[in-house]
């Protein structure tokens, strides 16, 4: 049984192969890596902004920030 040139050449060349389209292993690690790497960067990125968004709330919530409420006191209610 012998083999077409073409399947030939594609089991020759190192690499993924759809149909003639050839994809290198240093790109395959190339892509890899960058991915890896911008998600490494996003999640500190987001682990920042949530202790930002953290310590905002805690401001907001801090009591001496609250408005004073003026309520009656017992002892007027009780007079009337």
């Amino acid at each position: 049984m012998t083999m077409s040139p073409i399947n030939q050449q594609s089991f020759s060349q190192p690499g993924l192969n759809w149909i003639g389209f050839t994809i290198a292993p240093s790109c395959l690690l190339q892509i890899g890596t960058v991915s890896i790497l911008m998600l490494v960067m996003a999640q500190k990125a987001t682990g920042e902004a949530l202790i930002s968004l953290g310590e905002a709330s805690e401001e907001l919530f801090r009591g001496d920030r609250l408005p004073m409420l003026n309520f009656p006191d017992d002892h007027e209610l009780n007079q009337d």
